[in-house]
Parts: structure tokens; C-alpha cells; sequence
């Protein structure tokens, strides 16, 4: 899968580029906005990102038909919140992103063959 991460702290991104790519995936690293549509079968959203406004961006993302997975600590609830109501395909805590990516990308991929694209 391509899968864009959108994500601006560098030592967090570079992570999580090596276990996409460990695991057979094409990560593409954005830290800015996108300006014109994407191609991609996932993006990965820091809804804690200052640079890069979630707001903005997963609808678009939605938009272009990508799966969304949006993470923030576990007791980030506003940023839970936010990501609940922009109808990120799939919430995670960081820990989840780190300790269970392959869990949630296998997740992913079943979801979006089904065409189960929210829950």
C-alpha cells in the first residue's frame, strides 16, 4: 500500500517510515498540506500536528477516497474528540500506532476491500 504520513516531528516520522517500509508498505512523508489531490490507499494524520491543521486535511483526504487512521496520545480527549468528528476512518492512540501498525493497517486494508470505510 501507499500510504502518506503527515507528520512533523522528524524522529516520530522517521519511525514510523521504517516499519511501514518493514512491512512491505510505501510510506511517503508530507509535512505540509497538499495542494492538489493524492494517490494513496492510507494516510496517517498527528491530530496534534501544529503545522499541518486536521481539519483541513482529512476531509480532502476523504475526499480523494483515502482511508483515514488519525492518532493522538490517550489522554489527548479533545483531540480524540476532533478526530471522531471529522470521521477519521480509524482512531488510534500513539501506542496503538507503535506497538500494533501491521493490526491496524490489516484492519485497514479489510475495511476498505468490504467498502466498511467508518466504525
Amino acid at each position: 500500500m501507499r500510504i502518506l504520513i503527515y507528520e512533523e516531528n522528524l524522529m516520530w516520522s522517521a519511525r514510523l517510515q521504517r516499519s511501514l517500509a518493514a512491512l512491505g508498505h510505501e510510506p511517503v512523508l508530507r509535512t505540509k498540506m497538499p495542494v492538489e489531490a493524492e494517490e494513496a490507499d492510507l494516510a496517517v494524520v498527528n491530530l496534534a500536528s501544529r503545522a499541518i491543521s486536521a481539519e483541513e486535511l482529512v476531509p480532502k483526504l476523504r475526499g480523494w477516497g483515502i482511508f483515514v487512521i488519525a492518532h493522538a496520545g490517550h489522554k489527548e480527549k479533545e483531540l480524540r474528540e476532533l478526530g471522531a468528528r471529522l470521521e477519521c476512518d480509524r482512531l488510534a492512540t500513539n501506542s496503538e500506532l507503535t506497538h500494533r501498525l501491521a493490526a491496524l493497517l490489516d484492519e485497514a486494508e479489510k475495511r476498505t476491500s468490504t467498502g466498511l470505510t467508518k466504525g
